[in-house]
């Protein structure tokens, strides 16, 4: 891995903290946003729609975050909430707190300054489509420099629409610190400018565009010391995945099961209450609900064989904040 950040990432450790989406100076036809983040003024920690400081603390210890990405919009109202976020999160958990900052924009001396002091540690620069290849001479040049002046680490991080080796230069001299390469995708918000634009999907692939894993990218810049490639597949089977097992670590109850994706399984019954404690059924194997009772699995499944239950459903669900059912099976 390049840098902290990357390698937090890896192990499931960033909390990806979104602010706004509104973009003031880019339209990128690339963008992945999709509906509920694009064009609002919304602040998401991960997947929960965040309502007060509490929420984003509270997100941050669900995961054991061992830092946090923060992504999203561009405006400038959004700099009050970042440097406020910023500050809360180190006051919290303390300089070991590794935080990073994905932005389109330069921003300037005094917004370098303010990130700076509001403890950012580390900003990636991701500069438009069409200023590669001519930026050396122009703000995009100054800002490495200024934020390394103002205490941060200046990088790059870019889509893999192409090879442009301007941006080893600006490693190779020294401006910039390292430059990630995510694999271009498509998402529901991009795909139809990205079909616009002539990109297709990978044979085979959910996402993936077809050529951005090409020769010239591979060659001319992932192989080089300073850049890291990070593959869609990497982003599903290590990041997400990781994270997910991170908080269902924390939120497991007695009786849940954790999978190899991170996902929490249990049992639910429609029956009285009284059934299971009548049954001998030891209190850390269930829990009531006001409509229902969950229980262990397995423990479901064998008291519906036996006669004790008519009926259930195995469950399925994320260890999110909105706890997204993923399966569902009836157990009769």
């Amino acid at each position: 891995m390049i840098s902290k950040g990357c390698e937090q990432c890896a192990k499931g450790g960033k909390m990806v903290l979104f602010v706004y989406g509104y973009c003031d100076q880019r339209d990128c036809f690339y963008c992945p946003l999709g509906e509920n983040r694009k064009n609002v003024t919304d602040v998401y920690a991960n997947e929960r729609k965040v309502e007060s400081d509490e929420d984003v603390i509270e997100e941050a210890k669900r995961m054991s975050a061992l830092g946090t990405s923060i992504t999203g919009g561009e405006p400038q109202e959004a700099m009050a909430k970042t440097t406020r976020y910023l500050e809360l999160l180190k006051d919290e958990f303390g300089e070991d707190h590794h935080t990073h900052l994905y932005t389109g924009i330069t921003g300037g001396r005094e917004n370098m300054r303010r990130l700076s002091e509001a403890g950012l540690d580390e900003i990636r620069f991701h500069p438009p489509l069409e200023m590669w290849g001519d930026m050396h001479g122009t703000e995009w040049e100054d800002i490495l420099h200024i934020a390394r002046e103002e205490g941060l680490t200046p990088a790059f991080e870019i889509p893999g629409i192409r090879a442009e080796p301007e941006f080893l230069e600006f490693l190779d001299e020294g401006a910039a610190e390292f430059c990630n390469i995510n694999e271009f995708e498509m998402s529901d918000g991009n795909y139809r400018r990205m079909q616009e634009e002539g990109f297709e999907l990978q044979e085979g692939h959910m996402s993936a565009v077809e050529g951005s894993k090409d020769d010239a990218i591979l060659e001319e810049m992932a192989s080089h010391e300073k850049v890291y490639f990070c593959t869609s597949v990497f982003k599903d089977a290590a990041q997400h995945r990781n994270r997910l097992k991170r908080m269902a670590k924390n939120i497991r109850r007695e009786f849940d099961e954790v999978t190899d994706d991170g996902t929490l399984v249990y049992g639910k019954a429609f029956a009285d209450p009284a059934r299971f404690e009548a049954l001998g059924v030891p209190e850390e194997f269930y829990t009531v609900k006001s409509n229902h009772v969950e229980v262990a699995w397995w423990l479901l499944e064998e008291m519906v064989e036996d006669g004790d239950l008519a009926e259930g459903e195995i469950v399925e669900q994320y260890p999110t904040a909105d706890g997204t059912v993923v399966e569902r099976t009836p157990v009769a």
